[in-house]
């Protein structure tokens, strides 16, 4: 009885996505936050540039500055990944563009910088970057702002449901969804959360964990028509199960294979 109610729901309160709006997410491997590794940073342009010469999709992720803008990082603070320290949102765009990546001699890209140097060429996955205390929508305009007149296959997403719900509301025509880890957790409070994310997110695809695969609720939404990709793939055997469960990896190292 509680499936079929929770089916009910999904029906009435998440309709299943245009399949032509969505198809090109599937059978695709993306690169997460760009081919990087020992001597290429995380979401660096050289990166980025590697994972278009191999011909794979790019997952990034975004953050917002002090001014508004959109920048491609993934970390909360600068200290990893720069010789820099404090919250990204503390710092300006043009501050932020001059703050070398570590190990590189490649600068924190604009989102917008990003796109011009995709150009197109391979699918793009945008995680935007959000949490409970923060409002959700200047970060969400800012990315919109940055997608104006880009013409290549792309999508955006994200743990946090209020950002797949505002493109839903205000951008309806850019692909979103929602990221999903459930840390191995199945009981019934855990399976209400992650169906009350759902309805509330609205999303057109799911980005789950790998290590929470195989899962119900990814084979009962695949069916009705949501692509389902999976990260982060690291392995082969990761890879495997990717292949077996989801539409699409968001790999890394030797979860990207030979």
């Amino acid at each position: 009885m509680r499936s079929l109610l929770f089916a009910l729901l999904d029906r009435f309160l998440v309709p299943a996505p245009d399949q032509a709006r969505v198809g090109w997410l599937r059978g695709v491997t993306y690169a997460h936050r760009g081919l990087h590794g020992s001597d290429v940073p995380e979401n660096s342009p050289t990166g980025f540039t590697l994972a278009i010469e191999r011909g794979l999709g790019i997952e990034c992720d975004v953050q917002r500055t002090a001014d508004g803008q959109a920048v491609v990082f993934h970390d909360w603070e600068l200290d990893r990944l720069t010789g820099e320290t404090g919250a990204v949102l503390d710092w300006r765009m043009d501050q932020l563009t001059k703050v070398t990546l570590r190990g590189s001699e490649d600068c924190i890209p604009t989102l917008r910088t990003f796109l011009d140097q995709v150009g197109g060429r391979v699918p793009v996955l945008i995680e935007l970057k959000s949490k409970r205390e923060l409002r959700a929508a200047p970060l969400c305009l800012a990315v919109r702002r940055a997608l104006e007149g880009y013409r290549g296959p792309v999508a955006v997403m994200s743990f946090d449901p209020r950002v797949s719900r505002w493109f839903a509301r205000y951008s309806p025509h850019i692909v979103h969804g929602l990221v999903v880890t459930e840390n191995g957790s199945r009981t019934l409070p855990a399976l209400v959360r992650l169906y009350a994310a759902f309805w509330q997110a609205r999303p057109q695809f799911l980005a789950w964990d790998v290590r929470d695969l195989p899962s119900k609720f990814v084979a009962a939404q695949r069916t009705r028509g949501f692509p389902v990709l999976t990260w982060t793939v690291r392995s082969a055997e990761l890879a495997a199960r990717a292949a077996d469960c989801a539409d699409g990896p968001i790999a890394e190292g030797a979860g990207l294979g030979a």
